[in-house]
């Protein structure tokens, strides 16, 4: 076969391939923590490309500096055929929704201090991997059995469901939530495994039987798991004697069902949900001293008390970091985001009672504060880093003990490790602010041909550096992609994407020695055919994808423009990693001139860029697709004129549409409800239409608490407007963004005498991985739009 064939092939079966690899995740390594000093690193992959059982694994260098795989447990050994037939708790899948988790077997895991101890669950049930290593030939020797599952089997009402399970710094116990309990497992020895309830929220009527229970312990709030992107509700003490938990009381919180109306006989799941200019949960904090007896066993708490802040005026706990030698610290913000305090809690701290607070930092913004992953931190030796929204630099910044260290134009998108001397940490360089460029990137993204195709250090690129207290910066990673990694004394792993390579990557890096971890990925078979630009007055970076070389458009003198945005704040698209980018090939291949332009909002630029859609993101973001439109033309022509590529087929501007999902559906709705002149049809998924029907955390930090704005920004009452085609469509299980969103448009669509097509999915969640709906989905918006511009 040709590779003409080949390419046009891989286009062909691309939409059903991208569902069953769970977007060629599959086969890959992902989820790297080092371990030890850093010579060990633990990570997940399954075995092949199109295999969803995830399994542990371990990374390690003998002592010649040879690199080793090492699988630690899989679940098909451990359950048989089962380990195909998930079945997991409905707690954990909602967690898995609020991480937009995809896979099964093992998707998380919780190692000791040592890296020895593991603990996961599989199908509900709790694991431990015991790893020993054998003397004479220096290599690991893994041992996995079932922790304490005859005490789930005799009362599974009482000790499930296991969520969220974690092993103390010491390795000897376990504590899990079933969401009414916090549970602590007694790991194993002569007297066997035991579990005991060491804290619960159940809740009894005036009779005392069990009532509906409002409260949860141990988990994190909806809004926490959704927004802040913290998803545990307990930490242990690194000395493995205390620990901190969240409780919450959710009765104030309206009462949201999600049904499925293809089965009336099954019951509406009713659960409660943070809408916005509405109650959060009411969140308190713990914190309690755990007694064991001279074999280790659990024997009591002997000390126990609440956390002290003002909750009131900080209702939200944004992130909870203890580390060793030092007290737990504690984020909590305001309602509105603006302000935020850094507590110390008192756990052994001489003099103070347990549970108090003092307030060490306090940071405000007129707009809203961001929450950076990994702060706020201690260096070992007690010094506070914590980041700052510096808008007279207009860069996210880092400080330690409130003097800013990390210079302007790198913009800090989070904290992965923190030591005496550095932190190492994900940036995005603003190269308009921060003019010099570090000698190990020197040349990577100079010459424009190649900026141009693979991306540079800016916006775009997610690099991991190392950041001296002094304002230096070390690069980690060299060329421009989407970049991660995890850090011990001796060792790193960095693993993520860039333009070069179809696969996701990690490398585990220790002194001189360098290893790759294998990957069984499939690749989609075509590399996207991408050019990144900037357009318009406020330079948007965008990038424009052109049919395949092969495609039977790719000489096309002109084609129809499909522009195909997030746009939408806390996020972006424009970014060196070509898995941004496939689907668009697809689209590309199709006949349309497919273009991403990241406007004023989105990620990578600054804190004054990101606010300038404060209680304005409607009009906004959707000038700036406009802005994109406008200037498309000019920007063809020029990179056509430099000759250094294949030429880019001339947009037609008559020929205009969007398509996009969430923030993305709701601009495309938006585009043909407000600019019909620029945009003839649409297709937005899953779009949020009344800002009022989504969470607070969110919503509230972009549009604030007034209720005009809301009614400013929303669309429902625009739909007297429409007069190009648009096509909507949602999951009806999708509990992030109901289906009522699209329903309320659709009834003002209607009322209105406006025609559209709604495409309603059952069983679809806010992620779409069944093959036949990923395919359908995808060839049924492709039709719609043809039809329309036809």
């Amino acid at each position: 076969m040709s590779e003409t064939n080949d390419v046009n092939d891989a286009i062909k079966h691309f939409p059903r391939l991208r569902a069953r690899t769970l977007r060629f995740g599959c086969g890959a390594p992902r989820s790297a923590q080092t371990v030890g000093d850093g010579s060990r690193a633990l990570f997940l992959r399954s075995d092949g490309p199109e295999d969803l059982v995830t399994a542990l694994w371990l990374s390690w260098f003998d002592e010649s500096g040879e690199h080793h795989e090492t699988k630690l447990a899989d679940p098909r050994e451990l359950l048989g055929a089962t380990a195909d037939s998930e079945d997991v708790p409905a707690e954990e899948k909602a967690r898995r929704e609020r991480a937009r988790e995809g896979g099964t077997g093992i998707v998380g895991y919780s190692s000791d201090d040592d890296g020895n101890r593991i603990v996961f669950t599989i199908n509900g049930r709790l694991f431990l991997t015991d790893i020993d290593w054998n003397d004479e030939t220096g290599a690991p020797e893994p041992h996995t059995r079932e922790l304490a599952g005859e005490w789930l089997d005799e009362d599974p009402a009482m000790y499930t469901p296991v969520l969220n399970p974690r092993i103390a710094p010491d390795g000897e116990h376990v504590l899990y939530t079933t969401g009414s309990y916090l549970m602590l497992v007694d790991i194993g020895g002569e007297l066997g495994d035991r579990i005991t309830a060491v804290y619960g929220v159940s809740v009894e009527d005036e009779d005392g039987n069990p009532a509906e229970n409002t409260w949860k312990i141990g988990l994190a709030e909806f809004v926490a798991g959704e927004e802040m992107d913290r998803y545990d509700g307990f930490w242990w003490a690194p000395d493995s004697q205390h620990v901190l938990f969240e409780s919450f009381d959710t009765a104030d919180e309206p009462t949201w069902y999600i049904s499925d109306p293809a089965d009336p006989e099954k019951r509406a799941d009713g659960r409660r949900y943070p809408r916005a200019l509405t109650r959060n949960a009411d969140v308190y904090l713990t914190v309690i001293t755990l007694a064991f007896d001279e074999n280790d066993r659990y024997a009591g708490i002997t000390g126990n008390a609440d956390v002290d802040w003002d909750r009131e005026a900080y209702e939200y706990v944004a992130a909870v970091h203890w580390r060793r030698g030092h007290d737990p610290l504690v984020l909590v913000q305001n309602r509105r985001q603006t302000r935020d305090q850094v507590l110390e809690v008192a756990v052994a701290a001489d003099g103070a009672a347990l549970g108090a607070t003092r307030v060490l930092e306090e940071h405000a913004n007129d707009q809203w504060i961001d929450l950076i992953h990994g702060t706020p931190a201690y260096t070992p030796d007690g010094r506070l880093v914590c980041p700052l929204n510096d808008m007279a630099a207009d860069t996210n910044r880092l400080t330690v003990d409130g003097r800013p260290f990390t210079p302007a134009g790198w913009n800090v998108r989070a904290v992965l490790d923190v030591t005496d001397d550095d932190v190492l940490a994900v940036v995005q360089r603003a190269p308009e602010i921060a003019t010099e460029v570090p000698r190990a990137w020197a040349g990577s993204d100079a010459a424009s041909d190649a900026e141009s195709l693979f991306g540079g250090h800016d916006a775009r690129s997610f690099d991991v550096v190392s950041m001296g207290y002094d304002g230096s910066v070390a690069p980690i990673t060299t060329e421009p992609g989407q970049w991660t990694a995890s850090r011990g004394e001796r060792g790193i792993v960095v693993s993520g994407r860039d333009m070069r390579s179809a696969r996701a990557q990690m490398r585990h890096i220790l002194g001189e020695q360098s290893a790759t971890i294998s990957s069984t990925a499939a690749e989609p078979g075509f590399a996207p055919n991408v050019t990144f630009t900037r357009l318009g007055e406020h330079q948007l970076y965008t990038a424009i994808i052109a049919p395949s070389p092969s495609s039977p458009y790719a000489h096309a003198d002109k084609l129809p423009v499909l522009m195909k945005p997030y746009g939408g704040p806390g996020f972006q698209q424009v970014v060196a990693s070509q898995s941004f980018y496939w689907e668009g090939q697809w689209w590309a291949d199709q006949g349309f001139l497919v273009v991403t332009a990241d406007g004023r909002g989105t990620t990578g630029r600054g804190p004054a860029w990101d606010r300038e859609i404060f209680e304005d993101m409607k009009d906004v973001t959707l000038a700036d697709q406009i802005e994109a439109v406008n200037a498309l033309s000019e920007a063809v022509s020029r990179l056509n004129a430099d000759g250094r590529r294949p030429g880019v087929p001339a947009p037609d501007l008559d020929k205009v549409c969007m398509i996009g999902w969430s923030y993305g559906g709701f601009l495309s709705a938006l585009a043909v409800l407000d600019a019909p002149n620029v945009f003839k049809a649409a297709c937005a998924g899953a779009p949020p239409t009344d800002w009022t029907l989504y969470d607070t955390h969110y919503t509230e930090r972009y549009l604030g608490l007034d209720p005009d704005v809301y009614r400013r920004n929303g669309i429902v009452q625009d739909a007297p407007g429409l007069v190009r085609p648009l096509m909507l469509i949602h999951g009806f299980a999708d509990d992030n963004v109901t289906i009522a969103h699209s329903l309320r448009l659709s009834q003002a669509l209607m009322a209105s005498g406006r025609p559209h097509t709604f495409l309603p999915l059952t069983g679809i969640t806010h992620m779409t991985n069944d093959e036949t709906v990923a395919e359908n989905l995808l060839t049924l918006q492709r039709d719609f739009l043809r039809d329309a511009l036809a």
